[in-house]
C-alpha cells in the first residue's frame, strides 16, 4: 500500500518541472508589458506595506516622547503621520487591486490561448489517438487540467511576486532601522525552513494521494449510478456498499493525514515567531531603557516579525499547488506535442477512372508489425451498392475506416475516381461521404438541430422529405414540440430505435455521393426495417453505397456482396451467386434462417 501511495504521489508531480514552467511562460510572454506592470505594482505594494509598521512606530515614539516633555505631545506631527499612514494604506490597497485585476486578465487570456490551441489540436489529431486514449483521460486534460491552470495561474503569480517583494522590502527596512534586532528576526528563516522542509513534503504527499483517491471514488460512483439497474438485478447492493465504504475510507485516511500535517505547519511556524517575539521584547526593551532604541522601532519590529513569516507560509502553501498545476500543464502540452495528421494541399479529382472507389493491393494493420490486410483489392463502380459481411474481426469496420481516411493504408492505395485519397485533404474527401453507424450519436439540442447537423443550410421542405423517407416524421409529429423537441444528452429521452432513425435521416439529408451504412438498422423493429429498406432503394438509386450488415436479409438486393475473413476477401458476388457456391456466405445465411 505504501508503494502504491508513493506511485500515486509521483503521478501528481511534473516530470519536467522547469521545462514546463518555461513553456507556460512562453504563452504569457505575449503580455510581457502587462507582466512588467504587475511586477512594478507588486514592488510598490510591498514597499508601502513595509513602511506601515515604521510609520505606526513613529506615531508611538512621537506620543511616548511627548509625554515626557514639557511642551507635551506634538499632535500636529501625529496628525501628519496618521495622514501618511492612511495614504500608504490606500495606495497599497489600490496597487494590490490593480495587480490582482491585471494578473487575472493575463492568466485568463493565457488559458484562453491554451484552450484554443488544444481545441484546434484535437481537430488535427489522427483517429488512432482517440482510439488509444480513453475519453475520460482526454476530457480530463481538456477540462480539469485547464481549470487547474486557470484557477491557480493568476493567484500563484500574484502571491509569488508579493511574497518575494514583501520579504525583500521588510528585510531592507529592518536592517536600516536596527541591525541587531533585524538579525533576531532573520533567525526565523532557518527555523521556518526546517519546519517547512519537514512538514510540507508530508502534507503535499497526502494531498496528492487524497486527490487521486477522490478521483477513484468519483469514477466508482459514476459507474455505479450508470449501471444501477444491473447492480439491482444481480443483488449486488451490499457488495457495492462495502466497496464504496472501502474507497471512502481511503479518501478519509489520506484527507485527515493531509490536514494533520498541514495543520501542524502554522502552529510550528507560529511557535518560532513567538520565540522571536520574546527575544525582540527582551533586547528591544533593554534598548529603550538605555536610550539606544526608540520604543516605536521596537513596536515596528514586533510587527515585522509577524509579517516576516507570511511569505514563507504563502510559498509553503503554494508549493504543492504549483507542482500539481505544472503537472496539469505538462499533460496539456503532451497533447499539443502529439503527432498530427498530414494534410496535402488537395488534388484535382480526375474523371478518367472507370471506378468510383478502388482498393489496390492495400496493406494495413492497426499495429505496423501485425497486418490485418495484406493484399486487399476491390473495385466499385459509381451507383453500385456493395455489401460487406463476415464474422467479428474480419475487417469490415477497418475497411470503412480506410474509406473515410480515419487511418491511412500501410501499403498499396485507395483511389477515388482515379486519385489516391492521400493526395486529397480529409475535408475534401469526407465531404463526399455520409455515414450511419450502429452506435448512434446525438447531441443535446432540438431534433431539428440534430437532423441538420452538417447540413445547416437545408430548408424545411428538404428536412421533412428526408425525415419522411427515414420514417422520422411520423413519430416526431406525435411529440408535443415536434421538431423543436429538445433531446437530452445522447437523446436518452427517446427510444434507441428512434435515435437510429434520426441518424439515418441526417445522412439522407446530406445527399452524399457515397453513403456508408454500418449496421444502420440494427436498433429498429422488423416492420420499420422493411420500410427503411424500401426508402433506401429509392434514395440509393444512382448513388454509390457501402453497407455493413449482420442481418443478411437486408442486403439480398445488393449489386455485390463481398465476404471478408481475417482482412481478406474470400468470396464475392450477388446473393444468388454466393448461395449457389454453397460456401462461407451460404453457411452464414442458412445459419440465420435455419
Amino acid at each position: 500500500m505504501a508503494n502504491d501511495k508513493k506511485e500515486t504521489f509521483r503521478r501528481n508531480k511534473a516530470t519536467n518541472f522547469w521545462g514546463t514552467v518555461k513553456r507556460l511562460a512562453m504563452y504569457m510572454s505575449g503580455r510581457a508589458w502587462w507582466i512588467l506592470v504587475v511586477f512594478l505594482l507588486s514592488a510598490g505594494s510591498a514597499i508601502l506595506s513595509a513602511q506601515l509598521p515604521l510609520v505606526m512606530g513613529n506615531i508611538t515614539t512621537t506620543i511616548f516622547e511627548g509625554l515626557g516633555m514639557e511642551a507635551g505631545v506634538d499632535f500636529g506631527a501625529v496628525t501628519r503621520l496618521i495622514i501618511i499612514l492612511g495614504s500608504f494604506y490606500v495606495f497599497s490597497a489600490v496597487f494590490r487591486y490593480l495587480q490582482q485585476f491585471i494578473t487575472a486578465r493575463i492568466s485568463q487570456h493565457t488559458v484562453y490561448d491554451l484552450r484554443k490551441d488544444i481545441k484546434e489540436k484535437m481537430g488535427r489529431l489522427p483517429i488512432s489517438y482517440f482510439d488509444t486514449h480513453s475519453n475520460g483521460d482526454i476530457l480530463s486534460r481538456a477540462i480539469n487540467d485547464m481549470d487547474q491552470i486557470s484557477n491557480v495561474l493568476g493567484q500563484s503569480l500574484t502571491q509569488i511576486l508579493t511574497s518575494v517583494f514583501q520579504f525583500l522590502a521588510i528585510l531592507i527596512t529592518m536592517l536600516s532601522l536596527s541591525g541587531p534586532l533585524a538579525i533576531l528576526i532573520i533567525l526565523m528563516i532557518p527555523l521556518n525552513a526546517l519546519i517547512i522542509r519537514f512538514l510540507a513534503p508530508r502534507a503535499q504527499k497526502q494531498f496528492g494521494i487524497r486527490q487521486n483517491e477522490i478521483g477513484h471514488l468519483n469514477d466508482y460512483v459514476e459507474e455505479m449510478y450508470t449501471g444501477h439497474a444491473i447492480v439491482k438485478v444481480f443483488n449486488q447492493e451490499e457488495n457495492e456498499l462495502e466497496t464504496f465504504a472501502d474507497k471512502s475510507e481511503k479518501v478519509n485516511d489520506a484527507a485527515w493525514k493531509a490536514e494533520y500535517y498541514a495543520g501542524l505547519m502554522n502552529p510550528r511556524v507560529g511557535a518560532a515567531k513567538d520565540f522571536i517575539f520574546i527575544l525582540i521584547t527582551i533586547f528591544g526593551g533593554y534598548g529603550v531603557v538605555t536610550g539606544s532604541i526608540a520604543i516605536g522601532v521596537v513596536q515596528a519590529f514586533l510587527q515585522y516579525a509577524n509579517q516576516f513569516s507570511q511569505p514563507f507560509r504563502a510559498l509553503a502553501n503554494l508549493a504543492n499547488t504549483i507542482q500539481i498545476t505544472v503537472a496539469s500543464a505538462e499533460r496539456v502540452f503532451e497533447v499539443l506535442d502529439e503527432e498530427e495528421m498530414e494534410e496535402p494541399e488537395g488534388a484535382e479529382v480526375k474523371e478518367d477512372s472507370p471506378y468510383k472507389i478502388e482498393f489496390e493491393h492495400v496493406q494495413f494493420g492497426y499495429n505496423k508489425d501485425d497486418l490485418l490486410m495484406t493484399d486487399f483489392n476491390l473495385k466499385v463502380h459509381a451507383g453500385e451498392m456493395t455489401a460487406i459481411v463476415g464474422p467479428t474481426g474480419a475487417g469490415k469496420t477497418t475497411l470503412i475506416n480506410l474509406l473515410e481516411r480515419f487511418y491511412d493504408v500501410s501499403g498499396g492505395a485507395i483511389r477515388y475516381e482515379g486519385v489516391d485519397v492521400r493526395d486529397m485533404s480529409r475535408e475534401e474527401l469526407r465531404d463526399k461521404f455520409s455515414m450511419v453507424l450502429q452506435d448512434t450519436w446525438l447531441f443535446s439540442g432540438t431534433i431539428w438541430d440534430n437532423l441538420t447537423y452538417g447540413t445547416s443550410d437545408a430548408d424545411e421542405e428538404e428536412v421533412i422529405t428526408a425525415s419522411k423517407a427515414a420514417h422520422v416524421h411520423d413519430f416526431v409529429e406525435t411529440l408535443p414540440d415536434g421538431y423543436d423537441t429538445v433531446l437530452e444528452e445522447d437523446g436518452v429521452n427517446i427510444s434507441q430505435g428512434q435515435r437510429q432513425l434520426i441518424t439515418i435521416a441526417r445522412a439522407f439529408l446530406r445527399d452524399p455521393e457515397i453513403l456508408i451504412l454500418d449496421e444502420a438498422t440494427s436498433s429498429v423493429d422488423t416492420r420499420t426495417e422493411i420500410l427503411i429498406q424500401r426508402a433506401m432503394e429509392r434514395l440509393l438509386e444512382n448513388r454509390t453505397s457501402f453497407v455493413v450488415a449482420h442481418r443478411l436479409s437486408t442486403i439480398r438486393d445488393a449489386d455485390r456482396i463481398i465476404v471478408m475473413d481475417q482482412g481478406d476477401v474470400i468470396e464475392t458476388g450477388s446473393h444468388d451467386e454466393l448461395m449457389e457456391q454453397q460456401g462461407f456466405y451460404a453457411n452464414l445465411y442458412n445459419a440465420q434462417f435455419a
